[in-house]
């Protein structure tokens, strides 16, 4: 299931953006209400990124989720995504051996 997750390139930025958010997202929203990244970044912020409709990258990251390669937490009536790096990991250790 991971290799599907990352099989699409939307899916892969969306990693590389979730792995150092300080560098694609401004952060300055999230401490104005008492939150930083360590949560996760907030879906609008990704889909407004990804540039995609708020229903494609919802898709998107249930699969990834699904995939366990992220975690979610809903705050209020926002859901926000970070990546699971327990299960990235254990991944990229699966590849090594297999290479």
């Amino acid at each position: 299931m991971i290799y599907k997750a990352l099989s699409n390139e939307t899916r892969s930025q969306i990693m590389l953006w979730l792995k150092n958010p300080e560098e694609f997202f401004d952060e300055k929203a999230y401490f104005q209400q008492g939150l930083n990244f360590r949560i996760g970044v907030c879906v609008g912020d990704i889909q407004a990124k990804a540039g995609l409709a708020q229903s494609v990258i919802s898709s998107y990251l249930l699969t990834m989720q699904k995939a366990g390669l992220l975690e979610s937490e809903r705050i209020g009536k926002w859901t926000y995504y970070r990546r699971n790096e327990t299960t990235i990991q254990e991944f990229s250790e699966y590849i090594k051996k297999k290479l």
